[in-house]
């Protein structure tokens, strides 16, 4: 007997080459945590299937992945609100995160995660501390996550070794679900040496990094007085880009470090709602899938996002790659869903087995309702997926061939017991002394 049989639904297909189309009427067979077939509805026999779905009506497609987030964040939501980025650092998150204990992070990432399974997202890229309870919220949310505990230089290196343990730990943890990264912060609060000592651990683990680079011009411009080099040059030189690699955001990227890109395992996360916000320009999404360099939606931190709506950013990223092109006719529709499936999936380090629905797939499965007024008439599913879908359209979430979330009701997470923890915490959380900071933003 197979676990699962979503029945007669429509099936999104986003195929390698950038083509989306949709399968009508159709069955999705899970055993286990993998997609064992699609087909036809009224190939098989429900009695056969420990559960069934009545998909009727629904658009199967797979679970978004979060390629870059600081999901805990969510506990310092609204709190730095029309700054600069130099303010927004400085003055508000860095003064703020010191105010973190590691029961924060336990909360404020189940609060993030409910967001998100609610939102269609199954996979998240997490880039935070205290990583170790993370990493139980996750277990207990039953989602897939990549996680990076982030580091800064002058936190010496023996947090270099604490990290390298927290991947020993968690690697493959939670079935498999859970698997783990170094997490550098950036070139600008790493020197080179630090930033080396963290490829030789990520190599002797067996692990890729997570860091973020060149994410406005400012820090590029920074970095050529300082260094003589781009920030993507550094990664480069010093080893990051022969490790499967995470970059967030890239809006700082120039075009000569583009072959360097092309040759390297690098994938960029983009954040459109962050970069609009904080005025930090916008990345070179266009140019950077003409040069074969793979990229992932990303929701960043609710602080400067202030959701973790991955709908949102398929939207934005959309809109806002035809103002920078000034083409409407790039980032077409295909192109869009390839990068919220596939292309997410490879910058993830799950190509094979993420961001689509083929048998053999791990099955993570969203179900859609596509029949609220917004989407009426429905000429074109795919089109409404990219400009018209809301959060809320997002009716039953499996991760791992397991339902966590059924009719909006969500089944491994009690939200009202989340809410109530962290609303305990807000007055603490939401101290601010300006001299009172983990770090100081100096690019």
């Amino acid at each position: 007997m197979s676990n699962l049989l979503i029945r007669n639904c429509d099936v999104l297909n986003v195929t390698i080459d950038s083509r989306a189309f949709i399968l009508r009427d159709h069955d999705i067979l899970i055993g286990g945590n993998r997609i064992e077939g699609v087909q036809p509805t009224g190939m098989a026999d429900p009695s056969h299937f420990a559960q069934v779905i009545d998909g009727t009506g629904l658009l199967a497609m797979p679970g978004f992945i979060n390629t870059h987030a600081h999901v805990p964040m969510v506990i310092f939501r609204g709190l730095a609100e029309d700054v600069s980025i130099e303010k927004w650092f400085n003055d508000y998150m860095w003064p703020l995160e010191s105010n973190l204990q590691p029961e924060d992070v336990y909360w404020g990432m189940l609060l993030g995660l409910a967001e998100m399974i609610k939102a269609g997202v199954t996979s998240v890229a997490d880039h935070y501390f205290f990583m170790d309870e993370a990493a139980k919220a996750v277990e207990k949310a039953g989602t897939r996550a990549l996680l990076g505990w982030a580091i800064f230089g002058n936190n010496g290196l023996e947090m270099v070794e604490r990290t390298g343990q927290f991947v020993k730990d968690w690697q493959g943890a939670a079935s498999g679900r859970i698997r783990t990264i170094m997490a550098p912060h950036s070139p600008y609060l790493c020197d080179d040496d630090y930033l080396r000592a963290n490829v030789k651990m990520a190599r002797s683990l067996g692990v890729g990094i997570h860091i973020h680079a060149s994410e406005e011009m400012g820090q590029t411009r920074a970095s050529l007085d300082k260094r003589g080099q781009t920030p993507i040059q550094v990664l480069q030189q010093v080893g990051i880009l022969d490790l499967p690699t995470i970059i967030a955001h890239g809006c700082g990227v120039l075009p000569d470090d583009m072959p360097l890109l092309a040759k390297s395992q690098a994938g960029f996360c983009h954040a459109p709602k962050t970069y609009l916000k904080l005025a930090m320009g916008y990345a070179p999404v266009v140019d950077f899938r003409k040069h074969g360099i793979p990229v992932g939606l990303a929701s960043d931190g609710a602080v400067s996002n202030n959701t973790l709506d991955l709908w949102e950013s398929m939207r934005l990223m959309a809109l806002g790659q035809k103002q920078t092109q000034q083409s409407p006719e790039v980032m077409t529709i295909p192109e869009a869903l390839h990068i919220a499936t596939r292309d997410s999936a490879r910058v993830y380090g799950h190509p094979d087995e993420l961001g689509n629905l083929d048998p053999g797939s791990l099955a993570d499965v969203i179900l859609v309702n596509l029949k609220g007024l917004h989407h009426q008439p429905l000429h074109s599913v795919t089109a409404s997926l990219v400009y018209n879908a809301l959060s809320s359209d997002v009716q039953t979430v499996i991760c791992d061939g397991q339902i966590i979330m059924r009719d909006r009701q969500l089944l491994t997470l009690d939200e009202g017991e989340i809410v109530a923890q962290v609303r305990a915490n807000m007055e603490r959380l939401a101290q601010r002394v300006p001299n009172k900071r983990i770090q100081v933003y100096n690019p």
